[in-house]
């Protein structure tokens, strides 16, 4: 894994690499003493950079910065990565997300018509489309809300990336009513449409 310069990178263009090089640098700004005492050498930075990358990877770069700017604020000593995958898990609410769990108990509690429903976000409201609900009403939990998280991880990473989710709109219905067919106009669009149809 590259050392880090020290020099914080753009947050929406991050990788993983990056992300945990800048946490890093940031956890040797904010707490210099314990950092060093912790990693005295480049080599022991480097492999525990090398295993935080291993245990933060299903985690988007962007949410694994802003879990440790959020750890920074509220700790007073170096994180482990145990704080930092529960600020993580904790983090979606940075971005106005449930957790996962949460977002899984609205879907399956939501009521017909689903798309009329208060949602807490858009993307609990997309997961559950996207992992079907007739799914989540008669699978077993243990069945349906792996497919619901995995459609949710999907929205999640792409709103933490700074994506607008925007729900399908249902067609809205014209204002004006279209004046019934007498009789005779329906008999001719119907020996119209057969003669072009060869019928």
């Amino acid at each position: 894994m590259a050392e880090s310069t020290g020099e914080f990178n753009d947050d929406s263009q991050l990788d993983h690499v990056d992300a945990i090089n800048q946490i890093f640098a940031e956890f040797e700004f904010a707490y210099h003493n314990q950092f060093h005492k912790a990693f005295s050498d480049v080599e022991s930075q480097v492999i525990a950079k090398k295993y935080w990358l291993g245990s933060l990877e299903q985690y988007s770069p962007l949410q694994i910065v802003q879990a440790a700017k959020q750890v920074i604020r509220t700790q007073d000593y170096l994180p482990s990565i145990a704080a930092l995958v529960k600020a993580c898990e904790q983090g979606f609410d940075l971005f106005g997300l449930p957790s996962p769990r949460q977002a899984f108990y609205e879907a399956c509690a939501a009521a017909s018509p689903k798309r009329e429903q208060q949602w807490s976000h858009e993307a609990v409201y997309l997961a559950g489309k996207s992992a079907g609900w007739f799914l989540l009403a008669n699978e077993a939990e243990s069945a349906s809300m792996p497919v619901f998280e995995y459609h949710y991880s999907l929205l999640c990473r792409r709103v933490i990336n700074g994506e607008k989710l925007i729900l399908d709109t249902p067609t809205p219905l014209t204002d004006k009513i279209e004046r019934p067919l007498s009789k005779l106009e329906t008999k001719s669009r119907l020996a119209k449409m057969r003669e072009e149809l060869n019928l």
